[in-house]
């Protein structure tokens, strides 16, 4: 079994990490924000109907989520379950050209984020077992500073494509992209997967040694873990305020100019996922150092600030550059997730399903978001619902610093005196 130490991963487990979470980083989303472009210049639909097969699509996924984070828990096939994921996000994706009515884009949307919801408890799973407690930090914001390359090399390809052939092209991409992640995660040697340390089992003991066997906690403990209550809900909070964003300002753009509203979407999201790579990379190197809970205020923080500045400008320029702010709060989220999850689950067993039922929190707070802000548009512009959003995020930073606790462990210094951490 590979044991618990930083440098453990060989060369070639570890590329296969990096190009894993690359190559997933397009698929795991389906077609995303392009959904509503798409819908929108060549579907002819409006908003409010936008945000609410939005929104359905989110809900499917939430009936998928904890059956979802069991199954990477249970199963020894990890890397089986997230190839068939991939086949099935790609597949529902690529049948949305055919379709035109209300139910039948649902529908395929639904399915698409059904599958792509066993993505990050897995990818997170998968890399815990490699690499241990010990470099976990550190390798999970290699993992998302990966994934967000992939998602900026992607919406870039995506851009110059889709000016060049137009919106269609995505779907050739995402196509391509689902490919490439298969053949990822096949090259992630199966041996190099610890699955009792993956889902948070106690550290080798008796039960690995002949004795009674290790067992993961009742699910009663996603209930009674206070400070994993408190990070759901500002989870749901910091979901809630970003979700409906990005498409907000891609439906601006497109407005604007539907020639350019696939290529200036692009520019959007390349733009914030280049700065995602050095938060993610900065929040895996510190997150131990200064903790986490001063980088989950900071990441919803940012978000009232993003949104004031949409309401400022509707130029193209403008909108693109104030999406870079998306870069910061979105990097330092997604490389705190499963590390805050990992910290609250120490033990226990159950990172995947605890993983699974945060992440079930924030498809509420999305859920809500993109229906939410659609109604918002369409009776009271798109400067009333940047600002509802706003407001939104700093109730989520209000309860971060006034309930959520410091998860990191901290080991006793010299003296031998320790801070303890969070207890459930």
């Amino acid at each position: 079994m590979p044991i618990d130490d930083p440098a453990a991963p060989a060369r070639h487990t570890s590329r296969a990490l990096d190009a894993s979470n690359f190559f997933l980083a397009d698929v795991r989303d389906g077609l995303g924000p392009y959904l509503a472009i798409y819908l929108l210049t060549e579907q002819r639909w409006n908003e409010a109907d936008i945000g609410l097969v939005m929104s359905i699509a989110t809900i499917a996924g939430l009936a998928a989520q904890t059956p979802a984070g069991a199954l990477v828990d249970a199963t020894r096939a990890k890397r089986a379950v997230m190839i068939v994921a991939a086949v099935l996000v790609a597949g529902a994706s690529l049948t949305l050209p055919w379709l035109s009515s209300f139910g039948p884009v649902a529908l395929s949307q639904a399915v698409a984020h059904s599958a792509g919801v066993v993505f990050g408890p897995a990818l997170a799973a998968v890399t815990l077992g490699i690499v241990g407690r010990a470099a976990f930090s550190a390798r999970i914001g290699r993992n998302e500073a990966f994934n967000h390359a992939g998602n900026a090399f992607a919406a870039a390809a995506a851009g110059v494509a889709a000016y060049r052939w137009g919106p269609g092209v995505v779907f050739v991409l995402l196509a391509a992209m689902a490919v490439a992640s298969i053949l990822s995660v096949l090259a992630i040697p199966a041996r190099a997967i610890d699955h009792d340390r993956a889902r948070e089992l106690p550290e080798p003991g008796p039960g690995r040694d002949g004795g009674a066997p290790d067992h993961p906690s009742g699910l009663r403990v996603l209930l009674t873990c206070r400070p994993l209550l408190v990070f759901a809900a500002c989870v749901a909070l910091f979901h809630f305020a970003n979700a409906a964003m990005l498409p907000l300002v891609g439906q601006k753009l497109a407005l604007q100019d539907k020639n350019l509203g696939t290529s200036l979407m692009s520019a959007c999201i390349v733009a914030a996922q280049i700065v995602m790579v050095p938060v993610a990379m900065l929040v895996g190197a510190k997150a131990d150092a200064w903790g986490r809970k001063p980088l989950l205020i900071a990441a919803l923080l940012v978000l009232p600030v993003r949104a004031v500045l949409y309401t400022l400008s509707d130029q193209m320029a403008w909108l693109v550059a104030v999406q870079l702010l998306d870069g910061v709060g979105a990097g330092i989220y997604g490389a705190l997730f499963p590390v805050v999850v990992a910290d609250l689950m120490r033990g226990t067993g159950r990172f995947g399903i605890a993983q699974s039922a945060v992440i079930t929190a924030q498809g509420i707070g999305a859920a809500a978001s993109t229906t939410v802000a659609g109604l918002i548009v369409v009776h009271s512009g798109f400067s009333a619902a940047f600002l509802a959003l706003g407001g939104v995020a700093a109730a989520g930073a209000v309860l971060c610093a006034v309930a959520m606790p410091e998860t990191r462990e901290v080991r006793p210094d010299a003296a031998g005196t320790a801070v303890p951490v969070a207890t459930r």
